[in-house]
């Protein structure tokens, strides 16, 4: 696979040159997937000395840390859109799709952010702790149509169902077996509504959806 084709130095402001290196590994990651990633090619695609990523990122690993942390930000953005769209037990669905659809529209992103997460031992402090984050929408959802907060072990069992649920169908959304369904249904929407509410958590689609 070759390189991105470089446009050549792009200025930044001082101060900003971790922003400007997690643009451009973004710009390597949607036009050359995973593999492309490293910091001497991130360098090289923000028009930087192959030197300068290290005094920001101490190795890729780090990197990719910080390319995760952003699409959580950009998934969070997303899934709050689409909460704020609809009411009540709806709205865990609304975040459900929300979560599907980004995944499909930012594979490369989406696959950073599990692969980074996988062998940690748990979530990153701002994560769990910002109400605004995906993580915790899709918790107050559920505390907010009913469930205990006290009971925080059905409560963390509750949600990494529907995690597991949304992440599922993000994997196998796009398989050509199901193009029959989403024609019956009336589209694509519809197919992820009926699938997610078949799982028992996620509650029925409107019939007029």
């Amino acid at each position: 696979m070759s390189e991105a084709k470089s446009v050549g130095p792009r200025p930044y402001h001082h101060g900003d040159l971790t922003r400007a290196l997690v643009d451009a590994a973004r710009r390597l990651l949607e036009s050359e997937g995973p593999s492309a990633l490293s910091l001497r090619a991130v360098a090289r695609e923000a028009g930087v000395s192959p030197a300068a990523p290290y005094h920001h990122f101490k190795d890729k690993a780090e990197l990719l840390d910080a390319i995760a942390n952003e699409g959580w930000d950009i998934l969070g953005t997303q899934m709050a859109a689409a909460k704020a769209a609809t009411t009540g037990m709806q709205q865990l669905t609304a975040l459900g799709i929300a979560y599907v659809c980004f995944a499909r529209d930012n594979p490369a992103l989406y696959r950073v952010m599990y692969d980074a997460a996988r062998d940690k031992d748990e979530m990153p402090e701002d994560i769990q702790s910002n109400k605004d984050s995906a993580y915790c929408m899709v918790r107050d959802t559920m505390i907010e149509n009913g469930a205990d907060p006290e009971q925080d072990r059905h409560l963390e069992l509750a949600g990494v169902a529907a995690w597991c649920g949304a992440h599922g169908l993000a994997e196998m959304a796009s398989f050509k077996q199901f193009d029959h369904l989403k024609t019956e249904l009336g589209g694509e929407r519809p197919f992820f509504e009926a699938v997610l509410s078949h799982m028992g958590l996620f509650p029925k689609p409107h019939l007029d959806c």
